[in-house]
């Protein structure tokens, strides 16, 4: 294997390790700042409720989606099998981690290909990057889609990242012209997909412009992708990486919180995938009330899928139970009438979105 594929592979390990040992989430998502107005009446049965809905034409069992965390050594192979099996028994969608590492050396697609293996029926989105998807052409990202018989593909924008990795690619141009051609001619839906930096309205309307099916807004408020490099050039044996532990730290701020931009995309389009700091079923109820047709979550999921399938379906369990608690108390018998649930936006997150924004204020 060449150095730059096993650079690719290790960094992957690298990235689970730092993700589930050290301190990484910055910011503030903004769900402090909204409440759901309760209903003292809400006439429905909580024993009753239908977290189930639809997304690109998919039935899910509930809005969780989870989000892509890994694959790419052979490390990672179980706990992506683990999450599939989740994925498979509750019904639910399920991304992976970026798959260049399988594109750079076949021999690592079964990191990527046991989630079919492990969730035959379920939902399941391939994963490339967009410079990626720019020095390659289509055909890498027909082969992610193959990989994993994915029923969508999200092209993911990590240029925060890129830009503090030692080995980041610091050019972005050409890549909304490689996701146009790419919408044009994929044979399933294109997710355009943030890491944690969030998507403002106008790059919403650029990206429905070329022809995407969805958006993935991945906002500020939950890992950093910044405080992650941080971490491996603080680790680094080459002192020449050093200054970007500083980088790192100055840039763990930097982004759209995940209200906001969930707010700001809502206003041109759908169907949206909410995602950034998401770290409760309550969390889910106000970006569905919001607008959000799923919500991703990454990191609660990671240190469960670590230890057990037990742990992992606990942790689910519990999201599910908090989610239907929040129906239950809002009147929502589906997530349809939770779409129809009334809140209050307030603090520094009402300010950023604005009095008039049309997106759920004042419903």
């Amino acid at each position: 294997m060449g150095d730059k594929k096993r650079f690719t592979s290790s960094r992957k390990l690298d990235h689970l390790r730092i993700c589930a040992e050290e301190a990484v989430e910055s910011g503030d998502a903004g769900f402090g700042d909204v409440r759901f107005v309760h209903d003292a009446l809400p006439e429905c049965d909580m024993g009753t409720i239908d977290l189930s809905t639809r997304f690109l034409n998919h039935r899910v069992a509930s809005p969780l989606f989870i989000s892509g965390m890994t694959g790419g050594h052979p490390g990672t192979k179980e706990v992506n099998a683990r999450l599939a099996r989740m994925a498979e028994r509750f019904g639910i969608g399920m991304g992976v981690g970026s798959q260049r590492a399988a594109l750079e050396n076949p021999a690592l697609v079964d990191t990527f290909s046991v989630v079919r293996d492990e969730a035959p029926h379920a939902f399941l989105v391939a994963n490339l990057g967009a410079v990626q998807l720019r020095d390659h052409g289509n055909e890498w990202a027909e082969q992610a889609v193959e990989q994993i018989g994915a029923n969508a593909i999200a092209i993911h924008l990590n240029f925060l990242q890129e830009a503090i990795q030692p080995e980041g690619d610091h050019n972005a141009t050409g890549c909304l012209a490689a996701i146009e051609s790419l919408c044009a001619e994929s044979k399933v839906p294109v997710i355009v997909k943030e890491t944690g930096c969030g998507i403002s309205e106008r790059t919403a309307r650029q990206c429905w412009g070329i022809g995407a099916g969805a958006i993935d807004i991945g906002g500020w408020g939950g890992t950093s992708w910044a405080a992650v490099e941080s971490v491996r050039a603080d680790k680094s044996r080459n002192a020449a990486d050093k200054h970007l532990k500083s980088l790192g730290e100055v840039f763990s701020g930097w982004g759209i919180p995940t209200v906001v931009s969930l707010a700001e995309v809502l206003t041109t389009g759908g169907p949206v995938i909410a995602s950034g700091g998401i770290r409760s079923g309550m969390d889910i109820a106000k970006c569905l009330a919001i607008g959000a047709d799923l919500c991703g979550m990454a990191l609660p999921l990671l240190r469960p899928a670590l230890e057990s399938d037990d742990a992992l379906a606990r942790q689910i369990e519990v999201i599910h139970h908090e989610l239907a608690v929040a129906m239950f108390l809002s009147g929502s018998g589906k997530i349809a009438d939770l779409r129809k649930a009334r809140l209050y936006i307030t603090g520094r997150t009402r300010q950023q979105i604005g009095k008039d924004n049309p997106v759920r204020i004042n419903r």
